[in-house]
């Protein structure tokens, strides 16, 4: 069985509320004295609810840390199944957990990236940032990330440090049902993209989130701004 596939039992170390019904959740893997992923990657968490074995995917939302920890960002759906379970998580509470999983990583060699996320679909760029941007001044990063409420803008403070320390990297975020105390951006997070894009070719396009941004996102790079289906790498949360 390859490495990725073997299961294991991973334990709840902490978690900290970062939005209203959104944790950040911090995991160890017992069995491991060091648990490698690359940025972007996601593992998949299983439990036995109801009688029925239910596994999910979640991003990984931490760099790997030379030890046996990982991060999740996670929201409450309350009419699922997994994520009430693992909100009744308590430190010290264990599921089985499988990985690292997945594609959604950095393209080699690497290029001007345009990023796109909505919701929890921030999780895997927080790492890939944190990862690129202390090795990489020489290309251009952008992230949009766009949310309904201001409240839901995860980690913004974050970013925008990133925005400060590095002059490659531009955040823009963007609120659909702003409040009237809200000055940033208002509308869908498409708009914002194809500003970020402009007229370049040259640019690889990041997309996660739900299927209807991820696949217009997608459609629209390939379909009217002529880029290559490698150029647009994408991740569905749903």
């Amino acid at each position: 069985m390859l490495a990725h596939q073997i299961p294991h039992t991973t334990r709840l170390i902490e978690w900290r509320e970062i939005a209203p019904d959104v944790r950040h959740f911090i995991f160890e893997v017992p069995d491991l004295d060091q648990f490698d992923f690359i940025p972007g990657q996601f593992v998949s968490l299983s439990q036995n609810l109801n009688g029925k074995k239910i596994t999910r995917a979640y991003s990984i939302a931490s760099v790997p840390f030379g030890n046996n920890r990982f991060e999740l960002c996670l929201n409450l759906v309350s009419e699922g199944i997994f994520s009430p379970f693992l909100f009744s998580m308590n430190p010290g509470d264990t599921c089985e957990m499988k990985g690292p999983h997945g594609l959604f990583v950095f393209r080699t060699p690497i290029s001007d990236s345009v990023m796109v996320a909505t919701g929890t679909g921030i999780a895997p760029f927080r790492p890939m940032l944190q990862y690129i941007l202390p090795r990489d001044s020489e290309h251009q990063f952008t992230l949009v990330f766009g949310v309904r409420y201001e409240h839901s803008l995860l980690y913004m403070e974050e970013f925008e440090e990133m925005a400060r320390q590095y002059p490659n990297f531009k955040f823009v975020s963007t609120v659909t049902r702003p409040t009237e105390a809200w000055k940033g951006n208002a509308g869908r997070v498409q708009q914002y993209v194809f500003d970020a894009i402009g007229a370049r070719k040259n640019v690889d396009v990041y997309i996660c989130g739900l299927k209807e941004m991820v696949n217009d996102v997608r459609d629209r790079c390939i379909k009217e701004l002529g880029f290559d289906k490698k150029q647009v790498v994408y991740e569905r949360y749903d």
